[in-house]
């Protein structure tokens, strides 16, 4: 699911050269968090939205804290449970989601 480098010898088509349209090799940040640990899925809790380890917390309140122009730090100090990790678990949770295709159904 995460993009990763490829060495220059082991080029197949899922793995192909990099063109000039790709982002620079510095934006082609390889994830080693995994999001299990921070992100929880609980039927009973919040609805079934994810949640932020269990808390009450869900991903889409941290992203509208943030989108309203909450720094990290302020958010940190509003919610003492949460740590930096889970806001950037966060965003990578809603980056992996919007990476998935979508069917738009004819009109």
């Amino acid at each position: 699911m995460w993009r990763r480098s490829v060495p220059a010898g082991s080029l197949t088509p899922r793995n192909r050269a990099p063109t000039e349209f790709d982002p620079p090799s510095t934006l082609r940040v390889v994830s080693s968090m995994d999001l299990s640990e921070r992100i929880t899925l609980e039927p009973g809790k919040r609805a079934g939205k994810p949640c932020i380890r269990g808390l009450r917390i869900t991903v889409y309140d941290l992203l509208e804290y943030l989108a309203s122009g909450m720094t990290n730090e302020e958010i940190l100090a509003d919610f003492p449970d949460l740590e930096p990790e889970d806001i950037r678990a966060a965003l990578l949770f809603a980056a992996a989601r919007k990476r998935r295709p979508v069917s738009i159904p004819p009109e």
